[in-house]
């Protein structure tokens, strides 16, 4: 077993829940009658009946499918091509010391930490598990699970320092599939001639959303007019409380920018009780007159927009909340602040 499969072997191994894909057995047994060639003409990926076909053309609208093939390709090279190089330095050492690789880097290497009561606690408040199920062994497995994760950290910290002692060179690029985004009517804050656009796809009451708002707010915070952020509705079907939120909101926005961001920033801090007279509530709080927001309201003035905001995201190949679009490249999921900065720094300097 490669040292990549026995660090992913042992993290998969502890997570706190597993995942299972149902597949259904293929009757069919031909295949296209496809000709693969090593080269074509220049600029061609593909030909029909002797006319090329582009890449773009290929991709078509499926451009968030392939954003992720093609990023995913990516950060398995860069993931490997450091796992190799913790190999290739420390796998004489280990020969030498008569351990196997990954014992020498648990115990001469990396020497890891315990986790302690504070950590233990700031994952169960983050997670929101009930008290009630804290039992001695679910612990036990959030506690390895954590040790696990921190393991993983420590090897990147190493990788990263490895690759500050030794001369690394990539032969692949980083991949760069934009998707032109529309802002069309979304509220937006930030500069207006900002050099970074982030486009969000999201649903108030998506607790993944609700944590990804607290990202953005530190974005707009570290950032300022350096960037701008354009709100696009994706309430899910199953949130039933979603799509008069995103309505409600679009009443606000009527009345005032400012206000808007306030009943979002307002609306995710109370994800959970999003019914009409909260809503109303957060709408009175943010500034809005509460005539005006209940008479928009209950004349349904921007349903219409909240289903033309889905059914763009269905088109650009949305699926999820929260999804992202830095500049046109594709974010989904509560990522880490460091994820969008490394992006935006990327894009702000020109690289």
């Amino acid at each position: 077993m490669s040292f990549r499969s026995k660090i992913m072997l042992s993290i998969s191994a502890l997570a706190l829940a597993v995942f299972f894909a149902c597949t259904g057995d293929s009757k069919a047994k031909d295949k296209p009658n496809i000709v693969f060639k090593e080269q074509g003409p220049a600029g061609a990926i593909a030909s029909i009946d002797g006319k090329t076909i582009t890449e773009d053309e290929l991709i078509g609208d499926e451009k968030i499918e392939f954003a992720e093939a093609f990023k995913k390709i990516y950060d398995l090279r860069v993931e490997r091509l450091g796992q190799l190089l913790i190999e290739k330095k420390y796998t004489p050492e280990a020969q030498k010391a008569n351990m196997s690789l990954m014992e020498y880097i648990d115990s001469k290497v990396l020497k890891a930490a315990k986790i302690s009561d504070s950590d233990y606690e700031k994952f169960v408040k983050e997670k929101k598990i009930p008290k009630e199920q804290l039992n001695p062994q679910l612990k036990e497995r959030i506690l390895n699970y954590m040790q696990a994760q921190k393991k993983q950290d420590s090897l990147q910290t190493l990788i990263v320092k490895l690759t500050k002692e030794h001369k690394v060179e990539a032969y692949f690029t980083k991949p760069n599939l934009k998707v032109d985004v529309n802002l069309g009517a979304a509220p937006v804050t930030g500069g207006k001639d900002a050099k970074v656009t982030i486009v969000e796809f999201s649903d108030f009451q998506c607790p993944f959303c609700s944590k990804a708002a607290a990202t953005v707010h530190e974005l707009r915070k570290i950032y300022g007019n350096k960037i701008k952020i354009a709100f696009k509705h994706y309430p899910l079907p199953m949130h039933d409380q979603a799509r008069p939120a995103a309505e409600a909101s679009m009443c606000v926005n009527e009345q005032g920018n400012d206000k808007y961001w306030k009943f979002h920033d307002l609306a995710f801090a109370n994800s959970g009780k999003l019914d009409p007279e909260s809503l109303k509530d957060l709408a009175k709080k943010s500034g809005a007159n509460v005539d005006q927001y209940e008479k928009c309201v209950s004349e349904k003035r921007f349903a219409k927009l909240v289903q033309e905001d889905i059914e763009y995201g269905n088109k650009l190949g949305v699926r999820s909340t929260p999804t992202f679009f830095v500049n046109g490249q594709l974010i989904q999921g509560a990522q880490p602040v460091e994820n969008f900065k490394s992006m935006i720094d990327e894009a702000l300097s020109g690289s």
